[in-house]
């Protein structure tokens, strides 16, 4: 089969094919590496490659009864840059790290490799994660394919990127304030933040860490599943995992639910917000009303947001990289060490003051879930910007205090646990991807699939092919 027809086919196709065995996990590697080759010089989202360490997997797995090869029975997948895998550079964007080849992998891997996943490649990231556009001193910038003079976003970005051009049609991400979701309205393709402890991995240095979890992209909310059904499942090594469950993903996204009322907010009641993406996105949630689903615009109230998440994310951020601060300094990003400082200066009642405002808003949400079946609201309060810009600054008239407030609108979402897919919900006048949240509680990540399905089939957006790099218009 052509190279050009594999790529342009869906996750859960290519699948079928490979169980089926009309197709070979080493015709899909060779597939990939002919196409990394013809676009990722433009846009830079899988700096790290290694095809012979997944050729040498594809033939292991090959020698395996077809039955048990799992559920991605031989789907390469790349990994985001912030997860080590074991013979793979796993740099974290950082030059501190630039070098550092693991033995062990994260558990992730290690679940996804049992699943029949074939890993060949490292998705690009800003340093560690930080950051809602992926550029680092180590490989540079991810570019977006739909203008490769704007952001990917981040700090998913190469994922992203390479779901967008047919570099991968699975992909890992993980999101704090938004990192999987804000590239995933970029490059107009979907991603899911699943409830915290869906998606184990291994412990590093908080066991109960909530706020940051692992989750799927792909091209489709198909696809989207597919990859959660792959990740999720308990893992001694992480306390928080969850048990799959009984029905999977990828069967409760195809069983047709339908909410009855869901609410849209262009806001949440938290951010300002491009009046463009405003349109393009209260437009894309009320056409759910030709499904027969009862939109209304409200939304929970989220009025700590920015207080609790900007206490939480530095607490984060000093119980994860103070160490590196104190010894290396001199190779951590301004952004970075802001984050790290204003962590550590954090007092016992700051943090209190912070858990009790989750506490609070996730129990508002809970009762906001009583009278509606999913949230809708953009995913990213801007369309893509100059990727050289680092992080926006201001939007409709209002200035951001620091370098992570823009993200409100996914960092309030982090904070209720909820379960959020961004979708395509449409294209700005001059051709670039905006993104819709389709949210639901948490433990409901089949609800927020299945809702996600919905107004990807009444949008008919055709996300599936992917598209070559394209040039700023001269």
């Amino acid at each position: 089969m052509a190279e050009a027809q594999l790529i342009a086919m869906s996750a859960n196709e290519i699948v079928r094919l490979l169980k089926a065995g009309d197709v070979s996990p080493l015709d899909l590697l060779d597939a990939l590496e002919q196409r990394c080759a013809q676009v990722d010089g433009a846009v830079n989202a899988l700096p790290t490659r290694d095809f012979e360490r997944a050729r040498a997997a594809a033939r292991a797995l090959l020698r395996k009864p077809v039955a048990e090869r799992g559920l991605l029975a031989g789907m390469p997948v790349p990994i985001k840059d912030l997860t080590n895998v074991a013979g793979m550079r796993s740099t974290m964007g950082s030059p501190i790290f630039a070098d550092v080849v693991p033995k062990i992998s994260d558990v992730l891997v290690t679940h996804l490799e049992a699943e029949g996943a074939l890993i060949y490649a490292k998705s690009n990231t800003p340093e560690f994660g930080a950051g809602a556009n992926t550029f680092n001193e180590v490989f540079g910038a991810t570019r977006n394919p739909w203008n490769t003079a704007l952001s990917a976003a981040g700090s998913s970005g190469g994922a992203a990127v390479s779901l967008a051009t047919g570099m991968a049609w699975l992909a890992h991400g993980s999101d704090m304030g938004g990192s999987l979701r804000n590239p995933a309205s970029f490059c107009g393709i979907v991603g899911m933040r699943p409830t915290p402890g869906r998606v184990a991995h291994s412990l590093t240095v908080k066991v109960d860490a909530t706020l940051g979890v692992q989750g799927p992209m792909a091209r489709t909310v198909e696809d989207c599943a597919l990859l959660l059904d792959a990740m999720c499942g308990e893992e001694a090594t992480d306390p928080l995992s969850k048990p799959r469950p009984a029905t999977s993903f990828l069967a409760a996204t195809r069983a047709g639910w339908r909410p009855k009322r869901v609410a849209y907010s262009p806001d949440l009641g938290v951010t300002p917000v491009d009046r463009r993406v405003v349109e393009i996105t209260r437009r894309a949630a009320h056409r759910l009303a030709e499904a027969g689903v009862i939109v209304e615009e409200a939304h929970p109230d989220l009025r700590e947001a920015h207080e609790a998440f900007q206490t939480l994310r530095a607490l984060s951020f000093a119980t994860s990289l103070s160490t590196l601060l104190r010894n290396h300094r001199d190779k951590l990003k301004p952004e970075v060490i802001w984050n790290i400082e204003k962590g550590l200066a954090l007092t016992a009642d700051d943090i209190v003051r912070a858990e009790h405002q989750r506490t609070v808003m996730s129990n508002r949400a809970l009762a906001f879930f009583e009278t509606y079946d999913l949230l809708l609201c953009p995913t990213t309060i801007v369309p893509p910007f100059p990727v050289e810009e680092r992080y926006v600054k201001a939007v409709e008239g209002h200035v951001f205090d620091n370098y992570v407030e823009w993200l409100a609108i996914v960092y309030a979402i982090t904070l209720i646990s909820g379960a959020s897919v961004s979708v395509p919900a449409g294209f700005t006048g001059d051709g670039l991807p905006v993104g819709l949240q389709v949210v639901a509680p948490a433990n409901c990540d089949a609800r927020a699939l299945a809702g996600a399905k919905l107004l990807e089939d009444v949008l008919d957006l055709n996300t599936l092919r992917p598209i070559d790099p394209r040039a700023p218009a001269a």
